[in-house]
């Protein structure tokens, strides 16, 4: 499968769980959460979000690069791990509390402007 449908297919599941986890937060979570956990649950809904738009970005870049766009594909993996981590320890931190959770946060966000930096290295060299 070509990579370009790779990332447009994750894009489309980190943004429609990332529409789910808001609704969930907003009912469901609103009398379980300090009002301090229900932010950052939500802080981890809207970077998942951004991403999953910049990941449908990047995904219909490719669809028009050349084969093997290196600085697209680094982007695209870069917003992956990035929502995963980042939005992942955020997610894990408000519902359980773990607070260790917390200090991975960072790598997360790391890796999100990793991915903006080959993303813009990418409009630059153009591949």
């Amino acid at each position: 499968m070509a990579l370009f449908r790779v990332f447009l297919a994750i894009a489309s599941l980190l943004g429609g769980l990332g529409v789910a986890a808001g609704a969930f937060a907003s009912h469901a979570l609103r009398d379980q959460l300090t009002e301090r956990m229900l932010a950052v649950f939500e802080t981890g809904v809207r970077y998942q979000m951004y991403h999953a738009l910049a990941l449908g970005g990047v995904a219909l870049l490719l669809a028009r690069a050349e084969l093997g766009a290196g600085w697209l594909t680094a982007a695209g993996w870069a917003f992956v791990a990035g929502v995963a981590i980042f939005s992942g320890s955020l997610y894990g931190l408000s519902l359980s509390g773990v607070k260790w959770l917390g200090a991975i946060t960072p790598l997360g966000g790391v890796a999100l402007i990793a991915g903006w930096g080959c993303l813009a290295i990418a409009a630059l060299v153009g591949k």
